[in-house]
């Protein structure tokens, strides 16, 4: 009877979620549209711009290099949306076949089982897994966001800088050679401050150290970096018996320091912020005290806009691990979490 039970309820899941699956097929259809028109709306001012700038090529010298400027940033500001909106058209039209699959799938399952009586009551995902998908996605999309934001106004933004300077070098190169090796060493140094950003995106992304050498390399040289950036020392204490551990375990107290790290220094304010970490045999402990103006930690928990710390609680609590939070208005805050870890090195 249990069994019968299971299966009834299993197939009233079933139903309720093909229903969901054809509300979201009308919600990514809309959405599909309005992309594909803003791709289309934004063909036609790429092609705009670049008529605009071969309209003035032919009288390069005596127009503003203001004008010059502006005119090549709205170019690539107009190509980087393009990219952007193609990409994110792609993904929907992508995300749509999928959901249609599901959706034959789910409707043939329904038909196959047409016969079977479903009782009433409906079983609801339980309001904690669908809050932990939630953040989850809101974390990844503001990554993205984040990520868009820093790469338009640092790389994108210098990248036209050097689609400006490229062309004054190449003008100058005939009527003034000493203008021209100005320029180009200017455009030298901007590349490469330019590749050093770069290079910092990669790092916060995903550090190819981490798989290489391990987390405490990786913290070590990210602790070194976020120093240099913020201006303030961050001194970073390890104890115990340095070694690698599993993947996922490297990848989330690494994380972990990245989070804590940031908001200690962007929200908090802090000016004195010590890392220590302690690689027991059993578990892997970390904690990052600073000097802040601190926060309620209730409030910030339960907040569904402040999703990062919550997500790493979920995140820790699921490797069954545990994060603490100590703090209060004024008075700075000590957050320490641990993961419990296979008591053998990992080689």
């Amino acid at each position: 009877m249990d069994k019968e039970l299971t299966f009834q309820e299993f197939l009233q899941e079933t139903a309720k979620e093909y229903e969901q699956t054809k509300r979201d097929l009308k919600e990514i259809d809309i959405l599909i549209k309005q992309s594909a028109a803003e791709v289309e709306r934004l063909v036609q001012r790429n092609a705009q711009a670049q008529n605009y700038i071969r309209q003035f090529q032919t009288n390069f010298e005596t127009i503003p290099r203001e004008d010059i400027k502006e005119a090549y940033e709205n170019l690539v500001n107009v190509q980087q949306r393009l990219f952007t909106m193609r990409g994110q058209l792609e993904k929907l039209q992508s995300d749509q076949r999928n959901l249609e699959k599901i959706s034959r799938f789910q409707q043939q399952l329904l038909e196959l089982t047409d016969n079977i009586a479903l009782p009433t009551p409906q079983k609801h995902r339980p309001e904690s897994d669908q809050s932990t998908v939630i953040r989850v996605i809101q974390t990844e999309e503001a990554a993205r966001q984040s990520l868009v934001r820093k790469m338009h106004d640092g790389p994108a933004s210098s990248l036209s800088n050097f689609i400006l300077q490229a062309e004054i070098c190449q003008r100058f190169f005939d009527i003034d050679v000493d203008r021209a090796r100005t320029e180009l060493n200017a455009l030298k140094s901007a590349a490469a401050a330019t590749f050093g950003h770069v290079k910092d995106f990669i790092f916060d992304l995903r550090p190819m150290m981490l798989d290489d050498l391990g987390v405490i390399p990786t913290l070590r040289r990210y602790v070194e970096s976020f120093q240099e950036k913020v201006g303030i020392p961050v001194p970073i204490t390890v104890t115990g018996v340095e070694r690698r551990m599993e993947s996922h375990i490297e990848v989330t107290v690494f994380r972990g320091v990245q989070e804590l790290l940031n908001n200690a220094f962007v929200h908090a304010q802090a000016t004195q912020i010590q890392v220590s970490i302690d690689l027991a045999p059993e578990a892997v402990s970390v904690v990052v005290e600073d000097n802040g103006r601190g926060f309620n930690v209730e409030e910030v928990l339960s907040n569904r806009r402040t999703i990062g710390l919550a997500t790493l609680r979920e995140r820790i609590e699921m490797l069954g691990g545990k994060l603490k939070l100590q703090s209060s208005m004024g008075k700075g805050t000590r957050a320490e979490f641990n993961i419990p870890v296979e008591s053998e090195l990992v080689m």
